[in-house]
């Protein structure tokens, strides 16, 4: 046990370096990894712990990103009006589900993966045709209603999947927000830094008392592999602005969620 729990956690540091600079929490591979890994129950003291992962990611890589202004404070604005109430809905959503969260879960990650990949191929593929100075801005106006729709998805699946929403945030942001990918990245972590804390409290106050003993009991390694996410997050962050461009950066949040959803479709299919 002493073996995979090293294991894990340098996991749990890796997932956290490569999404930081995506615009990512790295839920989607925090959940799997103690599930999977350590034989956590996929139920609501994993979705606390999974989400406050996330939470250290979004603040560690979302501080840094706005130290560099990579960030749209219109589109902020608009998306959290639908993300945080539907955080709020997405923990009601888990309570209703109960035991039957498991199947639930994998069939909604692979569902928004998909839509996800589908967009973010669409949007690469536009931008390809589009020649556009590094210093040009869009002239197309933010489409206030899609975004903020498509924010408040987000924020339902941040508290049904125990995922920082990144997967969907960006390409809502790049599509009806218009962003370039370096401030959409930002954008979708200010989000999260704002949402995934309310996720986690609502959360919290609908745990069984026997899944606050869970807790209690993984407390030390609960705080390891948040000490552990701070530093993959911080560094990640700072890695990609500084050697990743743009396209890069698209191109290896494409190749994750491919992964990610090849992985909930052999769950699902059994092989």
């Amino acid at each position: 046990m002493i073996v995979e729990t090293l294991v894990i956690s340098l996991g749990i540091f890796v997932v956290a370096f490569l999404f930081a600079p995506l615009g990512m929490g790295g839920g989607m591979l925090f959940v799997p990894l103690l599930h999977y890994g350590l034989g956590w129950e996929i139920n609501g003291a994993l979705f606390a712990v999974s989400l406050s992962l996330t939470a250290i990611v979004s603040w560690g890589s979302g501080l840094a990103h706005r130290t560099e202004r990579h960030y749209d404070d219109i589109s902020l604005k608009i998306g959290l009006k639908g993300a945080i109430p539907g955080a709020v809905l997405g923990v009601g959503i888990v309570v209703l589900i109960g035991e039957k969260m498991d199947i639930a879960f994998k069939l909604l990650s692979l569902a928004m993966i998909s839509w996800a990949i589908y967009k973010t191929a669409m949007k690469m593929r536009s931008d390809s045709n589009i020649q556009e100075g590094p210093g040009e801005k869009s002239n197309e106006e933010i489409q206030s209603i899609p975004l903020l729709i498509g924010a408040g998805i987000g924020g339902v699946l941040s508290s049904v999947l125990a995922i920082g929403a990144g997967v969907i945030y960006v390409p809502v942001l790049r599509t009806f927000a218009h962003l370039k990918p370096r401030k959409a990245i930002g954008t979708s972590l200010h989000f999260m830094m704002v949402v995934v804390p309310v996720a986690i409290l609502a959360h919290l106050l609908t745990l069984p008392s026997e899944m606050y003993s869970k807790l209690s009991d993984e407390i030390l390694l609960i705080s390891v592999l948040m000490v552990l996410t701070l530093l993959g997050s911080r560094s990640g962050a700072k890695y990609g602005m500084k050697y990743l461009s743009e396209l890069q950066l698209m191109r290896i949040f494409l190749f994750i969620i491919v992964i990610v959803g090849l992985k909930y479709a052999a769950d699902l299919t059994g092989f």
